[in-house]
């Protein structure tokens, strides 16, 4: 019988994204073992590539709410038999009280070690070095767990069906790019002003702009955007995940913040040129593949100053974005795409 490994990341996007390619190189490496991947529903199209992977969505506000909520999770799960290992890969209350009963149920628990001593060192000063990258991190649980293997993930390969070049005009610029200029936390959010004033350089130099987030706050900016200048087109609302991805990987470069959408963009096997303002690179979440001189980040002494970039400026200005300017963003991405 298939040896069975339960595996769990539920939150957030780009953490879960991040577990993208050491779960996709588990299972090619180790394709006899049947593996399930509990996490957001919505996440599902991440994982639809691998063929030896059981995608099982947690409804954490419904069905999976609480301890009776996971308790009945851990029933449903193992309805067809239980499982020899769970490697938890979030380790916060809600995993931790699912790995209790699944211990209980006979499997042998492995747990990822997230660092939590070191990023906090990091936030207060102590150490200002580069951290393992939390990639290397999940790895490191599968190891613990007794599995070796290499990284081996040649990336997304979305199938949306849709013809890009026709429905995003492609081919009338000389460059397209990607700009997300939304995160979760203010403190990662490069200033909408400073972000307009790339698009308006940009496209006025025939760059096609496709701009990338959901909500209605981020419509509403991106609209305005695609009013005032020419080239510049708002995919937001638009499409399903799988098919923004798709999107992504149509494009010559993204621009993003330290967000999901660098990562779903590493993913996709795009360049990315990050921007960083209460975060940093140092911190481990980079994205797959990155390199991490297509960063943009002022490097002041008060950076990194929150691990999520979601504690307020103690200086009130925001300094580490605001000494990043228009002119710099713009100089770093055309040095990349070679244009002059």
């Amino acid at each position: 019988m298939a040896k069975r490994v339960l595996l769990m990341r539920l939150s957030a996007m780009g953490d879960v994204a991040m577990t993208v390619p050491v779960v996709a190189s588990f299972a090619k490496a180790y394709p006899d073992v049947a593996i399930t991947m509990l996490s957001a529903p919505r996440l599902l199209p991440l994982f639809a590539n691998i063929p030896n992977l059981t995608f099982v969505g947690v409804d954490k506000g419904g069905a999976h709410k609480g301890i009776k909520g996971l308790l009945k999770l851990s029933k449903e799960i193992t309805a067809d038999g239980k499982f020899d290992q769970m490697i938890d890969l979030h380790d916060v209350l809600r995993s931790k009280l699912l790995r209790t009963f699944m211990r209980l149920k006979g499997t042998k628990i492995t747990v990822v070690d997230k660092g939590r001593a070191e990023k906090k060192a990091l936030v207060n000063g102590k150490n200002k070095s580069q951290l393992k990258p939390m990639i290397q991190r999940y790895k490191e649980a599968f190891e613990k767990a007794g599995y070796t293997f290499e990284i081996d993930y040649p990336g997304f390969n979305p199938n949306s069906g849709i013809d890009f070049n026709a429905e995003l005009n492609l081919q009338s610029h000389v460059a397209n790019i990607g700009i997300a200029p939304f995160a979760q936390h203010e403190g990662k959010i490069y200033p909408l002003d400073k972000m307009e004033k790339v698009v308006e350089i940009l496209s006025g130099r025939n760059i096609g702009i496709y701009l990338f987030g959901g909500g209605q706050k981020e419509e509403a900016v991106f609209n305005s955007w695609v009013e005032k200048y020419p080239n510049v087109a708002s995919l937001s609302g638009k499409y399903k995940l799988q098919e923004e991805m798709a999107a992504m990987k149509q494009m010559d470069l993204m621009v993003t913040m330290d967000s999901a959408n660098m990562h779903l963009a590493s993913l996709c096997g795009v360049k990315v040129v990050s921007i960083w303002g209460a975060t940093h690179p140092y911190m481990g979440f980079y994205g797959f593949g990155q390199n991490k001189e297509d960063a943009i980040v002022a490097n002041l002494d008060c950076q990194p100053c929150s691990a999520y970039g979601n504690k307020p400026c103690k200086h009130g200005d925001r300094r580490c974005m605001m000494q990043i300017t228009p002119e710099m963003v713009c100089k770093k991405l055309l040095d990349i795409l070679k244009i002059d």
